[in-house]
């Protein structure tokens, strides 16, 4: 699918500023679409927003299709009356450079716990109609999610090693359980409402000013979740639940030892027998929160690495084949031509490429891969190989910045990156994203820290590392002032206004 040509930037709701400790729907969000508007922007691409999972990673989430509740904007709820002023007071241990997460996640549940009792108590006639109009339309995932969330407070650690009949989801006692979890279970239901509405109405907002939000769905979802807890019989585990393989990918330019992200595989036979429906149910629900889907990880829609659940790393894994092409034409039976973007990174094949090009996804450029001592090695990331359905990136979520990039490469990367772009190197941020948006591609992301020319402290993310991420902020004085008046030029003397 050709995209209009346009650029845009990433950044997670969390690394906004605002007062409550991370960043969230609320003002600050709208500020953020202004911001975007004048410097000429058109997209706003986001992680996955789902609930943030081991190590606050967004990238194994407890649902593949329930919201992250820590985004939801407390003073909105002090709007409705269910929460007081003096409860918005920033947690202690906040930090506007961080997400201090040991600090924030109690801070956050405990005033969404006090707003969904005081709307249990006091709510509007309109509102509770609003609320049972959400979940009726949303039964199809939300009451095992919300039973779900509420078991897992009660019963500490992975589903499978929960009691037995609740583990089996035996119909005696999950009815009985709903019943002794009822408050609970309202609770999760309340929140989700308040985040699905107040998503709805920013992302409304990003629209009338022209701006479209670029989603990211992760091809796998984790053990301990909604959805492998409702339909086992959908993943490959074994007679306790647990997984027997899992995924990962080998050893790679991140890591010498590969990346072992420990989430099950899809039993690929059984989403067959039923026409692949979860999967069109969750690529349809997507698209119901952003307009345009980046698919993580779409090498493993061709083949992916399996590696047996008793290994310590990915190391000793192996290549397994997988229906991306049934799947796809599945979907697009279902749900039409979609603006998907293929995450096509890493050990890329012909098989993948052809699976991308039969969809007519878009693939993904990374410019900081560009450069190096053999010119030839990465020839697909330089500009004057791309195909105009391409994306283009400085660098995404699991880069450094570019100013930590450029002062870690190699003198060979650095010169080739100066040669290529006739530039001294002296703010190597502004030199990518210009290569970016004058490249033949058609849609351009630049990160937030690259706009901001951080260095590598600020990063989000360091692949292959448990601990220490997703925790990056900023904060409006930090932004350079003529920062959007120069991304608003560019986007003008390269065609993507």
């Amino acid at each position: 699918m050709r995209f209009p040509r346009r650029s845009g930037v990433l950044l997670h709701p969390t690394s906004l500023p605002g007062p409550h400790g991370s960043g969230d729907f609320g003002a600050s969000a709208y500020h953020f679409v202004d911001w975007l508007a004048v410097g000429g922007q058109k997209l706003w691409q986001i992680l996955p927003l789902g609930g943030i999972g081991p190590g606050n990673s967004p990238y194994m989430s407890s649902s593949a299709f329930a919201g992250n509740v820590l985004l939801v904007d407390l003073d909105d709820l002090a709007q409705h009356g269910w929460l007081e002023p003096e409860e918005l007071a920033p947690p202690a241990g906040a930090d506007d450079r961080q997400v201090n997460f040991d600090a924030v996640v109690p801070f956050r549940m405990d005033r969404l716990a006090r707003a969904a009792g005081r709307f249990a108590a006091s709510a509007s006639a309109a509102d509770r109609a609003d609320l049972a109009e959400f979940k009726a339309a949303h039964a199809d995932w939300l009451d095992d999610y919300a039973l779900f969330m509420a078991l897992a407070e009660a019963h500490p650690g992975s589903w499978s090693d929960w009691p037995a009949p609740l583990a089996r989801r035996e119909k005696k006692a999950l009815a009985a359980a709903r019943k002794q979890h009822a408050e609970r279970v309202d609770f999760w239901t309340f929140c989700q409402w308040r985040f699905f509405r107040q998503w709805g109405r920013l992302r409304a907002y990003a629209n009338t000013r022209g701006v479209q939000i670029v989603g990211d769905a992760p091809i796998f979802i984790a053990h301990h979740s909604a959805e492998v807890w409702a339909r086992p019989e959908l993943f490959i585990l074994d007679g306790r639940g647990e997984p027997s393989v899992i995924a990962g990918v080998p050893p790679d330019g991140f890591s010498a030892t590969g990346q072992r992200w420990g989430n099950p595989l899809y039993r690929w036979e059984a989403h067959a027998a039923e026409g692949f429906a979860w999967w069109i149910q969750r690529i349809k629900r997507s698209f119901e929160l952003v307009d345009m889907l980046r698919i993580d990880h779409f090498r493993g829609f061709a083949a992916y690495w399996e590696i047996p659940a008793s290994e310590p790393t990915a190391v000793n894994g192996r290549w397994v084949p997988a229906p991306g092409e049934a799947l796809f034409e599945a979907i697009a039976a279902a749900l039409g031509e979609l603006p998907v973007i293929a995450e096509d990174l890493g050990v890329i094949t012909p098989d993948v490429d052809a699976l991308r090009k039969r969809n007519d996804f878009p693939g993904m450029r990374i410019l900081q891969f560009a450069w190096g001592e053999d010119i030839n090695a990465e020839r697909r990331f330089l500009p004057h190989r791309y195909e105009p359905d391409t994306v283009v990136y400085t660098g995404t979520h699991d880069n450094d910045t570019t100013i930590g990039w450029y002062a870690s490469a190699s003198e060979a990367s650095r010169h080739h990156l100066r040669e290529y772009l006739a530039t001294d190197g002296h703010t190597p941020h502004w030199d990518l994203i210009r290569c970016a948006c004058a490249s033949i591609a058609d849609t351009a992301i630049y990160p937030m820290q690259d706009v901001m020319g951080l260095d590598g402290r600020h990063r989000m993310n360091f692949p292959g590392t448990g601990t220490g991420n997703w925790a990056w902020r900023f904060s409006w004085n930090e932004v350079p002032p003529e920062a959007a008046t120069r991304l608003h030029r560019m986007a003008q003397l390269y065609d993507r206004l």
